[in-house]
């Protein structure tokens, strides 16, 4: 019995998760323990005291674990100014384009069971994306526009590297944003009581920004691939998450819409103003978006924009994927698929924002190359998103950290989150 017990540590020992019987949980740990410094730790909170103080920002949660312990886990500043009510580490958030990488990780789920390979057409799955055209010609004046033929059809991988040419409404550029205003494609943060079906059939019929693989474009994707989830799994969206990743893994304040017993614990949402002032938001700021869509009956599972969660169910389903695919006694997908995943996956496809020239896309997540690593000092192989309200997160596997910093105001500021991930490395004491 003790060779055995030997034996198992000595295996343990080549990975930082393993435990006999099972694989080890998020938990409550010491920076010492995992060689972070406490004293470093501090310039987080005088970081995010700094720009409460300046008015930049109401609130925020932030979060980091190494090595599976939790070294830091605070909530600042308030919630609500009205009511002075304090930001609480359990706040529930808008994720917004968080939801990309569980909708992601769903799919890939039914890749390992052999539904679909990732080169497949998508219209092999949904017929209506059988006849894609592409924008040829398009007048700014009247919003009018001619089409070609796509030189061939859309893949489940296009979609996950969003290099389909399917963009944004609201966000994308001036011309694909003109295109869906016109036809009413929905953002993915929907009130109105409709099927993800209907929004993507609808876009299906729109021309794409450019040919299938072409370049990068970030669009809704993740959406269509939310629906061949439905498609595939016969169940919907809401339901295959709920069943295959926030059940096993005990994401319990996981929603696209919450439960009315949950009302009080979702945080009030900020915009910065024409003043560059701070203030609550109110219907009509942006078109066709209604910050109350979590609390609605809402039948629209969204699975590029629709989520709601806390930074601890985030932070679970990273460690998931830090783990290598397993969490607490339970296998979501394989080390494989998680490689896979977290692989360039487009090539030297250039990202259009210039600050990120050298980062690459793998199936779900931006990731950190050699070259990327410079600009910070975020490890090569880093893995990462952000959602549009202000939530972020990365992974980075060489340093074994997850971390998670949540606000809840527009727009969202890159410059804010790469100064969180400055004051997190610096803190690394080995």
């Amino acid at each position: 019995m003790l060779m055995k017990r030997l034996l198992m540590a000595s295996l343990c020992g080549l990975t930082s998760y393993c435990v006999i019987g099972q694989v080890n949980a998020i938990q409550s740990g010491s920076p010492v323990t995992v060689k972070v410094s406490p004293e470093r730790l501090k310039r987080i909170d005088q970081l995010i005291q700094g720009q409460i103080d300046s008015g930049l920002i109401k609130g925020a949660v932030a979060f980091v674990a190494r090595d599976g312990k939790v070294i830091y886990n605070k909530a600042f500043g308030i919630d609500d100014d009205n009511l002075n009510t304090p930001m609480k580490t359990d706040a529930i958030f808008r994720i917004a384009s968080q939801t990309k990488a569980i909708t992601s990780v769903a799919v890939m789920i039914l890749f390992e069971e052999g539904k679909f390979f990732l080169d497949d057409p998508v219209s092999k799955y949904i017929p209506a994306f059988g006849d894609v055209q592409v924008v040829d010609k398009f007048d700014k004046k009247d919003t009018s526009y001619t089409t070609k033929p796509a030189n061939r059809l859309i893949t489940i991988r296009d979609l996950l590297t969003h290099t389909s040419g399917i963009g944004y409404p609201l966000i994308g550029n001036d011309t694909m944003r003109a295109i869906y205003a016109k036809a009413a494609i929905p953002l993915g943060m929907v009130v109105d009581p409709m099927l993800l079906k209907e929004g993507m059939i609808k876009l299906a019929k729109q021309p794409l920004a450019h040919q299938p693989g072409e370049r990068f474009t970030y669009g809704l994707n993740t959406d269509v691939l939310g629906y061949l989830v439905e498609v595939v799994s016969k169940m919907s969206l809401d339901q295959f998450l709920n069943e295959r990743l926030f059940k096993p893994l005990g994401m319990d304040d996981t929603y696209f819409y919450l439960p009315s017993s949950k009302y009080p614990r979702l945080i009030t949402t900020y915009i910065t103003d024409e003043n560059n002032k701070l203030r609550k938001w109110k219907n009509g700021d942006w078109p066709f978006l209604d910050m109350n869509f979590p609390k609605a009956r809402g039948t629209y599972f969204s699975g590029g924009a629709g989520l709601c969660s806390t930074i601890k169910d985030y932070a679970i389903f990273l460690q998931m994927l830090l783990n290598g695919g397993q969490y607490n006694g339970r296998r979501i997908l394989s080390r494989h698929t998680v490689e896979m995943m977290t692989s360039n996956q487009i090539g030297n496809i250039q990202w259009i924002d210039p600050r990120f020239y050298s980062d690459r896309f793998g199936l779900g997540f931006a990731i950190t190359t050699k070259d990327g690593q410079t600009r910070i000092g975020q490890s090569e192989g880093s893995f990462e998103w952000a959602g549009a309200i202000n939530t972020f997160y990365w992974v980075d596997p060489k340093e074994k950290l997850v971390c998670l910093l949540f606000m809840q105001q527009i727009p969202f500021s890159w410059s804010w989150s790469d100064k969180y991930k400055v004051a997190v490395y610096q803190a690394l004491n080995d």
